[in-house]
């Protein structure tokens, strides 16, 4: 790698808890992942940006060229086949908007992106992207974020930490982010399971708002359970937890709980992740469960320790 290119990495994101009620100030526990993206910059001698985008499997999965003309442009519409390169110029465009200076001086770059995940999987392939160029571009990560893709900012909390945290938004502050001692005794016990499809936590988070149930009980007893669960030792009763969890938001989101809508026979307990429907689910189960979910079409099964930092 030539030496002076300089690396940017950021840890993907897992919402254990609070769920769509983080964004009216719930408190949420979440974690960083082992898995992440790295975003490589090097100058080069053009005045172009070269962008390329390697997956896990290092297969080129996006490219483009960029020019400054592009990115200092009115946004416009782009056509569909576009949609990628026209994602990534609004990230620079509201990235130049935060700190003017940044691409000032119409260098050229090749930059790539590695990641080490299945996209698809929504560990976190926009945040870590986000995050890595507001350090790049020295912004507020958060309000990149917010021009950009939205959201309650949780992910970007998860690729600047590297243990598990709890977090809370505050009215008209940034956001209250903790570190906790998240290591529960029996997490030889716990699964994330992909659910095969990813799942737009737009869309949920639109549907969510629009049905208005969210209250000052629901995030009372939401807070109750993510306090409980950072702290349970027994794994029955993090199973209560997660059931208990589910069953407060199905009310919220009108959705029927994963578990009873695809695995009703399953011993242990499921519970839905981030935006109901897609994406992984985490599993509390006594004996590894794997064969029942491979019968039931699901082969991406991670133990817990493969998978949280």
């Amino acid at each position: 790698m030539n030496p002076k290119a300089t690396t940017y990495r950021s840890n993907g994101k897992l919402l254990l808890t609070a769920e769509y009620a983080v964004l009216d100030g719930a408190k949420a526990l979440a974690i960083p992942t082992k898995y992440g993206q790295s975003l490589v910059i090097e100058p080069n001698h053009s005045n172009l940006i070269h962008w390329k985008s390697f997956n896990e499997l290092e297969e080129i999965w996006f490219q483009c060229s960029i020019t400054y003309d592009e990115i200092t442009a009115s946004i416009q519409k782009n056509k569909p086949a576009d949609n990628i390169k026209a994602r990534l110029l609004q990230i620079l465009k509201a990235t130049k908007n935060l700190n003017p200076e940044f691409l000032a001086s119409n260098q050229g770059y090749n930059i790539t992106t590695y990641q080490d995940f299945n996209r698809l999987w929504g560990l976190g392939t926009s945040s870590t992207l986000i995050n890595n160029i507001a350090i790049w571009a020295n912004v507020d990560a958060y309000k990149l974020l917010e021009k950009t893709f939205g959201g309650s900012g949780y992910d970007i909390a998860c690729a600047q930490n590297e243990t598990p945290i709890t977090f809370q938004l505050q009215p008209k502050q940034s956001p209250l982010v903790k570190p906790v001692n998240f290591h529960p005794e029996f997490k030889q016990h716990l699964y994330f399971i992909y659910l095969n499809q990813k799942q737009n936590s737009r869309d949920g988070i639109s549907a969510y708002k629009t049905l208005g149930k969210i209250n000052t009980d629901s995030i009372t007893k939401l807070n109750a359970i993510t306090e409980e669960m950072i702290k349970c030792n027994s794994f029955l009763e993090f199973k209560n937890l997660i059931e208990s969890h589910e069953h407060i938001i199905a009310n919220l989101i009108e959705q029927t709980p994963i578990k009873d809508r695809l695995f009703i026979d399953f011993k242990g307990a499921v519970k839905s992740l981030g935006a109901w429907g897609g994406d992984f689910v985490l599993v509390a189960s006594q004996d590894n469960p794997t064969s029942y979910f491979n019968t039931k079409g699901f082969e991406t099964i991670i133990p817990y320790t493969d998978i949280v930092l």
